[in-house]
């Protein structure tokens, strides 16, 4: 006979009374670690809202065999299936040991490139401008983006990867971003700009890693400018720029030069920025603060500060010790990054 199982995630993990062949067929040692184990599991698996077939699945057991296990109704060897459960509580507590360890990278910090960053934005949203921002990587200008976007109203944050590179890929994903729904392929430019372009103007639309557009799409969001009278800011790396530097880049490159208001561009990292950053994980100690300094100047900035310090805490607090400049090397090393950085 077929047996209903609930697989609903906060649902059937009320605490299970076992059948008297089960309780017949055990030994009182194995009903009461089943007991036990039953507890434990059903706690778990409703604080995570995980369901009965997927905290079977992690055990390693078949569905249908980890509700009857559940229940109280397997009547088979109940000492194997307890084991089971018993290293999956293990193995699930000992690694909450571990994330628990793993300190919280700071939120956004209110650095001098966040304040440059919010004021090319601003400029952009209040002129009905378009503007560049091209940062070098790991130093913050995705969280100030998203920041800022998360601030202000009436603006916009969508990122560009290789697969939406392409005129149709960007609106697919400016469309998703700005909650246009329109299936129509050959009315979506249309809607995104309807969006856009609204009475009274201050809308800004924030197109992170646009070194991944191909040349046609950067084109369309000159129009989107022109046309809806919104902000555009082009986000990403150098690349960025560079290619309107082409001498060979013909009319589209003249015609997207000359609407570029106000670019800001920076490689390295401020200094007071990467104090501001090492301060914010609470780092005091002179000997942590200048070697992690020295990290942020290579390449990725804050994000080589983060990667490192996250590994160190790890270390330092997983021994009961303070973190030190031994705990800080160490990380670093193991991380084996240096020649990559």
């Amino acid at each position: 006979m077929n047996q209903h199982i609930i697989t609903s995630p906060a649902s059937g993990w009320d605490r299970p009374e076992p059948s008297e062949k089960f309780i017949a067929k055990h030994s009182a040692d194995d009903v009461e670690i089943w007991r036990q184990l039953t507890g434990k599991v059903a706690a778990i698996a409703s604080e995570n809202g995980f369901g009965k077939s997927e905290v079977g699945r992690r055990m390693g057991m078949e569905v249908s065999t980890f509700s009857q296990w559940f229940s109280g109704a397997y009547l088979g060897r109940l000492e194997t299936y307890n084991r089971m459960a018993e290293q999956w509580l293990h193995a699930f507590f000992e690694a909450s040991d571990v994330v628990s360890n793993i300190r919280q990278s700071p939120l956004f910090i209110n650095t001098r490139l966040s304040r440059e960053i919010f004021d090319t934005l601003s400029w952009a949203q209040t002129t009905a401008d378009m503007v560049m921002i091209t940062v070098g990587a790991g130093m913050g200008k995705t969280m100030a983006c998203r920041t800022y976007a998360a601030t202000r109203p009436h603006v916009y944050h969508a990122t560009i990867t290789p697969h939406t590179k392409t005129v149709h890929g960007m609106l697919v994903e400016l469309a998703a971003e700005l909650e246009v729904k329109e299936n129509n392929p050959a009315r979506l430019t249309r809607a995104i700009g309807a969006k856009l372009g609204r009475i009274g103007g201050g809308s800004l639309l924030i197109v992170d890693e646009a070194q991944n557009l191909v040349d046609d799409a950067i084109n369309q969001l000159r129009h989107f400018m022109d046309i809806y009278q919104c902000g555009i800011a082009l986000v990403g790396n150098d690349e960025v720029y560079t290619r309107f530097g082409r001498s060979a880049g013909g009319p589209s490159y003249a015609q997207l030069k000359r609407r570029i208001g106000k670019r800001l561009n920076r490689a390295k990292p401020y200094l007071e920025d990467l104090q501001a950053y090492i301060a914010a994980w609470g780092i005091t100690d002179p000997e942590c603060v200048k070697f992690l300094t020295g990290i942020g100047l290579k390449g990725g900035a804050l994000g080589q500060i983060d990667k490192t310090a996250k590994l160190a805490f790890m270390a330092a607090e997983g021994g009961g010790q303070p973190l030190s400049i031994t705990h800080v090397k160490a990380a670093w090393q193991n991380r084996d990054v240096e020649e990559i950085a």
